[in-house]
């Protein structure tokens, strides 16, 4: 038996995507590619936007068109938040959400067997962290290790809390396990990933981010740990001071503005004004001088005047970020962002994106000439057009000509040029210590 699957959104989507597949190998199941034909088919989906929502009803039409006869499900936060929509789409058979993922190999097999569709969504209440190991992934260097789940914040343009639930943590001998067991199959980093990573141990006494990186850091094998998207707030004194002591830490976070105007971001409930960003920056460089700053932006956020776009804009000039991704502001029914006043009309929207990533590619490539000259260690991943990609610890993505195969090396890059979008090196050969 063969099953495709197909992942949008975050880390977390694709980590949850990994275990469920884990379900079908150990049963015997083979995975195969989503646009070929198989006999049952996995959605994993995502509702940030209503672009993510458009996207999850192609993959499912895909998937039908490829197999008239496959069994289709459907889980994750568009299922969640539309269980009913995404039960209706021609070709459904079973409709899971962001919880009891686990079960999705009992339910398929299920519908296989006996013809009949399943939805099993619903409401989130005082849920506990569902459990779901990884030991492998394909053809990666990077392990993606979910840690928390959940959201408490709700920012006003947000139905993620909706869609996930309230906070909660895995427990931390559970990921102390996994990354073993990851370590021992040659993974050498690792990706600490939440839907809400810095509320990590909010629901535990006394134990934190900062005390789950301390217990994996001295795992043998490991010699990476990357944060993924994580809030400014996140960043206190303390926490700073932990990930200074801990260098198998990346410098590189992802670290949301949405906005660089205070009264934008006060509408958002972004927990942080522009200035207290400003300062968080400013401490992180201080401290690892070589730090990568990646960000989301919105634009369009419903009442957003002109000054406050050229204020974000100015921000986002001010501060340097090595990637920006920018998002037009998408209604999502259900939060107060949606009963607002002042929305944007499309091509403003449209405009004011386009003026913002035109600054992103401006910002990512001064980042990137910098590192022409320097020498950087580089994780080789994957070939990519005559050349091996990888990344440096702060996230630059590095390309060396060759026809070895490097994947899952470490190697020291001589960085040559900047040219055609790239960085482009060559290997630093280690001296022979006879010579």
């Amino acid at each position: 038996m063969k099953i495709g699957f197909y992942t949008l959104g975050c880390k977390v989507n694709q980590y949850e995507t990994e275990a469920i597949a884990k379900l079908f190998t150990d049963e015997g199941w083979e995975t195969g590619d989503f646009r070929e034909s198989c006999d049952a088919y996995l959605i994993n989906t995502c509702t940030v936007t209503s672009l993510s929502d458009r996207k999850s009803r192609q993959m499912i039409r895909r998937a039908k068109q490829a197999n008239l006869d496959a069994v289709i499900a459907v889980c994750g936060c568009y299922a969640q938040m539309a269980k009913d929509e995404v039960a209706a789409i021609e070709g459904v058979d079973i409709v899971i959400g962001t919880k009891e993922k686990g079960r999705a190999y009992e339910l398929i097999t299920k519908s296989l067997r006996d013809h009949k569709k399943y939805n099993i969504v619903s409401e989130l209440g005082e849920e506990s962290f569902e459990d779901m190991q990884v030991t492998t992934y394909e053809n990666k260097t990077r392990a993606i290790i979910k840690a928390q789940d959940g959201c408490n914040n709700f920012c006003s343009y947000c139905v993620i809390p909706y869609a996930r639930g309230r906070v909660r943590s895995r427990d931390p001998e559970s990921i102390y396990r996994e990354c073993c067991a990851l370590a021992e199959k040659g993974f050498r980093e690792i990706v600490l990933s939440g839907i809400h990573i810095c509320s990590y141990g909010k629901d535990f006494e006394q134990f934190g981010l900062g005390e789950l990186l301390q217990k994996i850091h001295d795992i043998e094998g490991i010699r990476r740990i990357r944060l993924s998207s994580i809030e400014p707030n996140a960043f206190t004194d303390r926490f700073i001071q932990i990930i200074q002591s801990l260098p198998k830490v990346c410098h590189h976070f992802h670290m949301s503005l949405q906005s660089g105007c205070d009264a934008t971001l006060k509408r958002m409930n972004r927990k942080y004004t522009a200035e207290e960003y400003r300062q968080i920056v400013k401490k992180l460089r201080a401290v690892f001088p070589d730090v990568s700053i990646t960000t989301d932006i919105i634009v369009g956020f419903p009442g957003e005047t002109e000054e406050e776009f050229e204020d974000t804009l100015r921000f986002a000039r001010e501060i340097g970020f090595y990637m920006i991704h920018v998002f037009k502001y998408s209604v999502r029914k259900g939060t107060a962002a949606e009963k607002m006043t002042g929305h944007i009309p499309p091509e403003t929207k449209e405009r004011r994106s386009k003026m913002l990533m035109q600054l992103a590619a401006e910002s990512k490539t001064a980042f990137e000439k910098s590192y022409v000259g320097k020498m950087q260690e580089v994780l080789f991943e994957q070939p990519h057009d005559g050349y091996f990609f990888g990344l440096t610890p702060n996230y630059l993505h590095v390309y060396v000509k060759t026809e070895k195969n490097l994947e899952g090396e470490f190697q020291n890059v001589q960085i040559e040029n900047f040219e055609s979008g790239k960085l482009q090196g060559r290997i630093q050969e280690k001296e022979d210590p006879n010579l």
